[in-house]
């Protein structure tokens, strides 16, 4: 059986780029922050500006000791205890995280990491704080439908200045079986990764990470249902933190091109007949074109960055797409090209190349569709 492969996220803290949606979530206990909770009366739908002075007391600045120099994000307050949420690119490998409070002047120091989850690229850390501390309440993430007008709270360039900007939910996308993300036309700026995406409630349901730069900009956040595992992990003090993570920090000269500079991409798009998709009804087929093109449409743009991290980024996205279809296609034909091409995949040196054997099945399977025939080529965005 294929490993769910871990997604990497182009995310933007203030000086790292990081490699990084909702998996079945534990029964609450007593160290899980309050949810939304059903069988309440309707909840009230609030303006832009209540949500914003509700929810900023909570909100915190984020900056990360790191071993290519200094992160800045940005977090929220999920317990009134201490605890704090992030994206994990923000802290990974850090000796030292210092949380500054929204009052401008308070910086506490983290002691503890309360969990943390590298293919969601989120992190809880704690503070230990003498007065009591504003909290945010955290929303059921699968609540959430496309066209739900969402805010999002965060210090956009690290600057401390509590930024709120709005926009809707433009898509959910299930990347794998493990990771859905939060497509969002808020717009995230650098330092407002790990800040909190609220829905109409004023309840926090995502956690915002990154952003593609296409000819648009295409902007993520994780589920915060992706949170509620971390909070039964067993604590880690910085020290140990750092040393467990410090493989998925920043390190200097990482985002530059390495061992992929000299590989030259030869397509080999498969010739494949129309009863490739024997089994399957028109419906079905089109499900499977869009599931490839949201694959492209989220995969390529990284690939384009032409770095090391945004070629495995393409990679890893491609790699759940196929996977994906593979294992849910009612038409053999298809899953067996799927199949192929995560072989081919397999038998790859870099992810450059191994992004290119995915998407020559796609392209396969995309002229095969349309009834074409396909032929190979040289190119040089998947």
């Amino acid at each position: 059986m294929r490993r769910a492969p871990a997604l990497l996220v182009v995310a933007l803290g203030a000086t790292v780029a990081a490699a990084c949606g909702p998996a079945a979530s534990p029964s609450t206990g007593a160290t899980t922050p309050a949810v939304a909770a059903a069988g309440k009366p309707a909840r009230v739908k609030l303006s832009e500006k209540d949500i914003y002075k509700a929810a900023t007391p909570a909100v915190v600045r984020i900056e990360s000791q790191l071993p290519g120099g200094v992160a800045i994000g940005s977090g929220f307050i999920v317990d009134a205890r201490g605890l704090v949420a992030t994206n994990l690119h923000v802290v990974a490998g850090a000796s030292k995280i210092v949380v500054q409070l929204h009052d401008g002047k308070t910086e506490l120091q983290v002691a503890s990491v309360i969990g943390y989850d590298a293919t969601h690229d989120l992190a809880i850390v704690q503070i230990q704080s003498a007065k009591q501390l504003p909290i945010v309440q955290v929303g059921n993430s699968d609540d959430i439908a496309v066209g739900d007008e969402v805010v999002a709270i965060g210090n956009p360039l690290g600057m401390f200045d509590y930024t709120i900007s709005s926009g809707l939910i433009s898509q959910i996308r299930p990347i794998s079986a493990d990771v859905t993300l939060l497509q969002i036309s808020v717009p995230i700026s650098q330092g407002s990764s790990g800040g909190p995406l609220f829905n109409q409630f004023g309840e926090v349901i995502g956690v915002t990470t990154g952003i593609i730069q296409t000819g648009q900009n295409i902007n993520i956040a994780v589920p915060t249902n992706y949170l509620k595992p971390l909070f039964h992990q067993t604590p880690l003090d910085i020290a140990a933190f750092a040393t467990k993570t410090h493989d998925l920090a920043e390190q200097p000269g990482d985002g530059q091109q390495r061992e992929d500079d000299d590989v030259v991409i030869t397509r080999k798009i498969p010739v494949l007949p129309t009863t490739v998709y024997s089994g399957c009804k028109k419906p079905e087929q089109e499900d499977i074109i869009k599931g490839i093109s949201d694959a492209i449409e989220l995969g390529a743009p990284l690939y384009n960055a032409g770095t090391r991290k945004g070629y495995e980024a393409c990679y890893r996205i491609y790699e759940g797409a196929s996977i994906k279809l593979e294992q849910s296609v009612a038409c053999k034909g298809v899953s067996a090209v799927f199949g192929d091409g995560l072989l081919r995949a397999s038998t790859m040196k870099s992810y450059k190349e191994k992004a290119w054997a995915l998407r020559d099945a796609f392209d396969a399977l995309i002229i095969a569709q349309k009834g074409g025939a396909s032929g190979g080529s040289s190119g040089a965005h998947p």
